[in-house]
């Protein structure tokens, strides 16, 4: 009796440091970008973006399972500090989409802070840039499993280099992260080679 009852409170003690574990991984915050600041080369999203850039990208579900494959074109013009982003999605599946952003950049403290609206987004997207690597902030509704939903979406855009970064982009809900998606941009050169991107058919 005393030896049940003693596995039971071990089995329960390693339940609740398990679910202490997931809710601590679920909660943690992403790094403060200012650790970039000395990463080189320097970004800056109105002249990375500024013409024809293509991507291509994957979306993850919090178990690491690859749920959708997608191919991005992007059309971007710049008018002063004024950024606008004609995205143009098709996904593996057939299903093709279409984004415009319309981004602002400000220098607020010497710092570049951007502002950005676009027609599905709840909101302004906030970002700000340090070193290589910029944040960008929203929330959108997405369609999942039949349902329309709220999420917010955390990017972190990396410059590898002049014709590459890298985004890595995690979508939460209530807090709790629901999946990632993992976006290559190709600029210049790297682009022309496959412009123009394939958008009718995968």
């Amino acid at each position: 009796m005393f030896f049940s009852a003693f596995l039971t409170r071990i089995y329960l003690v390693i339940a609740t440091i398990f679910l202490v574990a997931v809710i601590a991984v679920w909660f943690i915050p992403r790094s403060d970008i200012s650790v970039h600041a000395e990463r080189r080369p320097t970004f800056d999203l109105t002249t990375f973006f500024d013409g024809k850039t293509v991507a291509y990208g994957i979306f993850e579900d919090r178990f690491g399972n690859v749920r959708r494959q997608f191919r991005v074109e992007i059309d971007a013009k710049r008018e002063g500090n004024m950024l606008t982003l004609d995205e143009r999605f098709l996904y593996a599946d057939g299903e093709q989409d279409r984004r415009i952003w319309r981004i602002e950049k400000n220098i607020i403290e010497g710092e570049a802070v951007y502002t950005g609206r676009a027609e599905d987004i709840t909101g302004t997207a906030t970002g700000r840039i340090a070193g290589n690597t910029m944040s960008w902030r929203y929330e959108i509704t997405l369609e999942l499993s039949g349902m329309e939903v709220e999420v917010r979406f955390d990017d972190f855009i990396y410059q590898i280099d002049k014709d590459m970064a890298i985004n890595r982009a995690y979508v939460s809900k209530w807090g709790l992260e629901i999946g990632s998606v993992t976006l290559v941009f190709l600029k210049d050169g790297l682009a022309a080679q496959k412009l123009p991107l394939a958008l009718k058919s995968w």
